[in-house]
């Protein structure tokens, strides 16, 4: 259940004022969706490299930057600042679990970037600190909050296609093996199941909810990293979903769930889709499309302005139990890969 907290502004209609931490791929993206965003300042930026940083700030007018040097990290400067309201973690997945503890108890609400940890010990030590200091914290599933993805789970909850039994989703493409890029890199965390997977869990979750077990086949590279893997979703009565991510193919990039009186597929990639195809029980086919403005992070961000201003802790669209709950199963998984990865050690001796 969603909490009142008092921690940081959050004021109704109160400009937040934002600080990212990274400056890579993925918070250039975010960053031009953050711009758009109503009541949204973009104030604060951090690398570990004053040239990062200080371009970033510059091309997407930041105020401030900050960037490692002897005084400290520059997150933990950029945390220690008392005009940012709010943070969004964009490094490598083996970093957010100490970036974000750190910004939690400088007293900054946080919107982290998928996958939420490394494990769940992680994430649950997260959540509890979050709940401690009255702060909002979400994990940035950004397909969980696009209006093609609400619209699909508004017609399977009508009962539009019946009593759903089965889903499909696929996500992958060939990347090229670079042991210096995080995709490949185990200290970051890289692998198909932890970047990739996050996404056809996020559908068969969504439509079937959270699995009574769980099969995983892949295979690891020569660093210890998963290069595809297939996950099956049991449920009981029968119902299951199959979920394949690879580092190695390109495959449609669509997830499909199907029920008892018809089926529905998304467009591609099914992270981001700007359409349905809806099939009736009489066979029709029906498309509904959507269209953004922006690329499709508004909307997370939208959601965690909200809560912010709302007092709410976490979102009702995307609560901690189900973020625990998620990095559980890929635990799960990855023990049955045989994946591990150097955050693991911490979470057996605490």
């Amino acid at each position: 259940m969603a909490g009142t907290g008092s921690g940081g502004r959050a004021a109704d209609g109160q400009t937040l004022r934002w600080g990212i931490v990274a400056t890579g791929r993925i918070a250039h993206r975010v960053t031009r969706d953050l711009a758009r965003l109503e009541g949204a300042e973009l104030y604060a930026v951090s690398s570990r490299s004053e040239g990062s940083a200080r371009a970033f700030a510059e091309e997407h007018g930041f105020a401030a930057s900050y960037h490692d040097n002897p005084s400290g990290s520059g997150y933990q400067q950029l945390f220690e600042d008392p005009r940012v309201d709010v943070v969004y973690v964009a490094t490598p997945h083996a970093q957010h679990f100490e970036v974000v503890r750190a910004a939690l108890e400088a007293g900054k609400h946080v919107l982290c970037e998928k996958p939420f940890t490394i494990n769940a010990s992680e994430a649950r030590e997260l959540v509890q600190l979050a709940g401690e200091r009255s702060l909002f914290l979400m994990e940035a599933v950004w397909t969980r909050f696009l209006p093609a993805t609400r619209r699909a789970l508004e017609i399977i909850r009508s009962g539009g296609i019946g009593t759903v039994r089965w889903v499909q989703a696929d996500l992958g493409f060939p990347a090229a093996y670079d042991p210096a890029d995080r995709l490949w890199d185990p200290a970051a965390g890289g692998g198909a199941l932890l970047d990739l997977a996050v996404y056809p869990l996020t559908w068969a979750v969504a439509a079937l909810g959270f699995p009574a077990g769980l099969r995983a086949q892949g295979h690891l590279n020569q660093d210890g990293v998963d290069v595809q893997n297939t996950l099956a979703l049991e449920y009981p009565e029968g119902a299951a979903a199959q979920l394949t991510s690879s580092l190695q193919s390109a495959g449609p990039g669509t997830a499909t769930i199907s029920g008892t009186a018809g089926w529905i597929r998304t467009g591609s990639p099914l992270y981001n889709p700007r359409k349905l195809e809806i099939c009736g029980q009489d066979g029709t086919i029906r498309v509904e499309e959507f269209h953004e403005e922006a690329e499709g992070f508004i909307h997370e961000l939208r959601e965690t302005a909200r809560c912010i201003r709302a007092g709410l802790q976490e979102s009702p669209l995307m609560p901690w139990a189900e973020t625990v709950q998620m990095m559980g199963l890929l635990d799960q998984a990855r023990e049955q890969l045989g994946l591990h990865y150097a955050n693991d050690a911490r979470a057996v001796t605490t």
